[in-house]
């Protein structure tokens, strides 16, 4: 009886000891981070110079469409002159390379119309967003005919705007956010392109 006992003692014993694995301390635990995600970099039919000079371009066209959410004319105003030295910018950069001068129209009508809103030192927020507009317009024709991608622009439409003509802007974001109608209906639209 004292050898069976001894016997299941000595199982029990190996049997525990084999389950038991060695415990982790804070020193061997691995902790895993999330990758954060790679930026995007733009790339465009032009050069690097005309891309970074298009991207530019394009961030203060953002910043005069975040204006027109808010319903905010100063802002607006001093936005449409970031965008008027942005398109002078690249109208350069396009006068200089031969390649692309098919996209001075798109160019001209943006500088044609940021300087329309910087025109009008009023109140007059809807004829603001009328020129808007057009800048949204000729900034959409001047990324496609340049090849824009990877570039996070959402192209959205609201068929309300300007009494149910309906109107097309970009954002960076696909959220919409309409310029047209600022807090009244600040999510009437939908994405229609990306590039």
């Amino acid at each position: 009886m004292r050898l069976a006992l001894s016997a299941i003692t000595l199982v029990t014993l190996l049997a525990v000891s084999c389950n038991n694995e060695p415990k982790q301390t804070a020193s061997t635990t691995t902790t895993t981070t999330a990758t954060p995600p790679v930026p995007r970099k733009p790339a465009s039919a032009l050069n690097e110079k005309g891309t970074s000079d298009l991207t530019s371009l394009l961030a203060a066209y953002y910043e005069l469409k975040d204006a027109m959410v808010a319903t905010d004319t100063s802002k607006a105003d001093i936005a449409a002159s970031h965008v008027l030295s942005a398109a002078e910018t690249m109208k350069n950069t396009l006068n200089a390379d031969s390649a692309h001068t098919a996209l001075l129209p798109h160019i001209d009508n943006i500088l044609k119309n940021s300087d329309a809103i910087n025109a009008d030192k009023q109140s007059d927020i809807e004829k603001k967003r009328a020129s808007f507009e057009k800048i949204s317009d000729a900034m959409y024709a001047l990324l496609k005919d340049a090849k824009m991608s990877n570039a996070g622009v959402y192209h959205q439409y609201c068929p309300m705007a300007f009494n149910d003509k309906g109107a097309y802007w970009l954002s960076n974001e696909e959220e919409i956010k309409n310029p047209y109608f600022g807090k009244k209906m600040l999510e009437c639209g939908e994405v229609k392109d990306s590039l």
